[in-house]
C-alpha cells in the first residue's frame, strides 16, 4: 500500500473511533443513564488528530503507542459487558487495531526510504 494510503486509512479510522466513543458513551450503551463521564475520552482522542491529518511522522510513532490504550478498554469490556455494549467493544477492538496497522505502515514507508 501506498504512503497515502495508510495515512487516509489512520485518519479515518481515528475519526470513526472518536465518532463510535461519543455515540457509545453518551447514547448507545453508556455506562449510566443519560450519558457518561467516559464520554470524555473521546478528548483523549483529539490530541493525536491533527498530526494524524496533517502526517506528522511523530505523531505517527506516539499514537502507535497511545491507541494500544483504547485497544484494551475495548478487550476488558468486549470480555465484561453483554449486548449491545459488548459489540460496541469488538467494533473499538477493530478500529484501533486498523489504526494501529495504518500507522505502523505509514512510519515504515519513512524507514524503507531512509
Amino acid at each position: 500500500m501506498s504512503r497515502d494510503a495508510f495515512r487516509h486509512g489512520a485518519s479515518a479510522a481515528l475519526i470513526v473511533l472518536i465518532l463510535l466513543t461519543l455515540a457509545w458513551e453518551l447514547w448507545l450503551a453508556p455506562l449510566r443513564a443519560g450519558g457518561s463521564f467516559l464520554a470524555f475520552k473521546a478528548l483523549l482522542l483529539l490530541l493525536p488528530l491533527r498530526g494524524i491529518l496533517a502526517g506528522r511522522l511523530y505523531t505517527y510513532q506516539w499514537s502507535s503507542m497511545f491507541i494500544l490504550g483504547f485497544f484494551t478498554e475495548g478487550v476488558m469490556r468486549g470480555w465484561a459487558d453483554h449486548g449491545l455494549a459488548q459489540r460496541l467493544a469488538w467494533a473499538e477492538i477493530l478500529i484501533s487495531g486498523v489504526f494501529f496497522a495504518c500507522v505502523l505502515g505509514y512510519a515504515r514507508s519513512f524507514k524503507r526510504r531512509a
